[in-house]
């Protein structure tokens, strides 16, 4: 057995230290813990791998209006519940340019960021039907939007889409639906953290059948037009982001500032909500709040409860950096590729030591390069590997927290630096030569 890059005295003792029973549910914020720690007593670099955050520059477009938003005096104005007009109209007209439906600006709603935008969606539709009290999870994905759920009090059910694709996602969606109890679907394309795309004969399936059951589909594009296999980047010409919006008007699509234009920081994004849905009254949500249909309770009432509007400067960035990327003045595709380019990088290194991608394709087609991917690694579970790995200065979470049943890793791409792949190349080296398969 080789030496490892750091003692595994040091590790296992900061996960006894932390708690830790088993390192497969490791949260992101444990991982973090012991890979900072872990990093500090040894004097020795880690890879990151574990958070998802942007490695990017925020978009300079996007500060400049900030900034000048502040500077004309819009701090001491509360802002419009229904959102700054300026950002709705810019909502829409982005969403005509790259994904190719017509959302008017009314159901264009910001909200502090995609997290608070499936808070309150969540809300919403869960109140809706008394008789649709649960959502509905195409895993893997986000697990905090679970833990949303739990602090709002509503069922939920998943099931890991990895042997559902194409023509075998119809039966395995209506298994759920067909009980009459699910109020809304949930799946983020690209996904988080499998980076499989769902296709439009997944996304017809899917719309398809949430109009038979009648439930809304909240698409979740916080990774928006980063299947970079497509040239997604030019305003108003196909191919367009891959959407469910095509074939149902129930939907509901959550577009962050945070990955596609790296503005995580000011907690920006929009909600958009199709205007057969912004104006459909339910009758349980009519009886609970003065006669109000789907969209104005969403905005008046659960974002008006929960935040009283979002940040009003913020708004302002966002309506600029969705302007400039709409009038085709600024490429917001060609600033974030270097998320694809690190994980062809990653992919290369992992796999020639012996690591295989997980979620490794769509369909017949090998999954796209991007801000995620999956890893796994021959005899080892998930936890072992996560654990196994912290001695090499490697950290990533494993895909059990994000409700996939496959044994792995989640890989993030955002932090890597130049200098990391040969120092990853090395240590992968060691790796594969003490743990043979």
């Amino acid at each position: 057995m080789k030496e490892t890059p750091i003692k595994k005295e040091i590790v296992d003792q900061l996960v006894s230290q932390l708690g830790i029973k088993d390192f497969a549910k490791a949260t992101i914020r444990e991982v973090k813990q012991v890979a900072a720690m872990s990093e500090k007593q040894s004097g020795v670099e880690f890879i990151k791998m574990e958070m998802g955050i942007p490695g990017l520059p925020a978009a300079q477009v996007g500060v400049d209006a900030q900034i000048k938003a502040l500077n004309d005096g819009i701090a001491h104005s509360y802002p419009d519940i229904q959102g700054a007009p300026v950002l709705k109209q810019e909502a829409s007209r982005f969403v005509k340019a790259f994904i190719g439906v017509d959302i008017a600006p009314e159901g264009c709603v910001p909200v502090c960021g995609s997290m608070q935008g499936t808070f309150a969606s969540f809300l919403t539709c869960s109140q809706a039907c008394k008789e649709k009290d649960t959502v509905l999870f195409i895993d893997p994905g986000f697990p905090v939007q679970k833990m949303q759920l739990q602090v709002q009090g509503v069922k939920y059910e998943t099931f890991d889409v990895y042997d559902y694709r194409g023509e075998k996602l119809g039966a395995k969606l209506e298994s759920y639906l067909e009980k009459g109890n699910i109020c809304a679907i949930v799946y983020s394309n690209p996904n988080n953290p499998s980076w499989i795309c769902l296709n439009e004969d997944e996304l017809k399936t899917i719309g398809t059948l949430a109009t038979k059951y009648d439930a809304i589909v909240m698409e979740d594009l916080a990774y928006f037009a980063m299947d970079f296999r497509k040239d997604l980047s030019t305003p108003f010409q196909p191919p367009y982001q891959a959407t469910v919006a095509r074939y149902t008007d129930n939907y509901i699509l959550l577009i962050s500032g945070s990955k596609a234009f790296s503005y995580a920081g000011e907690r920006i994004g929009v909600t958009c909500i199709s205007d057969a849905l912004y104006s459909r009254k339910y009758e349980d949500l009519a009886a609970r709040y003065e006669g109000l249909p789907f969209g104005p309770v969403f905005s008046t009432r659960m974002l008006y409860a929960l935040s009283s509007g979002t940040s009003h400067s913020a708004q302002f960035a966002m309506a600029a950096m969705l302007k400039a990327a709409t009038d085709g003045e600024y490429d917001f595709r060609k600033e974030i590729s270097v998320y694809g380019e690190r994980a062809k990088r990653l992919k290369e290194i992992f796999c020639r030591h012996k690591f295989y991608v997980v979620y490794d394709k769509d369909l017949d087609e090998p999954i796209a390069d991007g801000f995620y991917f999956t890893i796994g690694y021959p005899g080892m579970t998930s936890g072992q590997l996560a654990h196994e790995l912290m001695y090499y200065g490697v950290s990533a979470i494993c895909l059990i927290t994000t409700g996939s049943h496959q044994e792995g890793l989640r890989v993030c791409t955002s932090f890597i630096n130049d200098n990391q792949y040969d120092m990853l190349d090395e240590r992968m080296a060691i790796f594969a030569e003490n743990n043979p398969v």
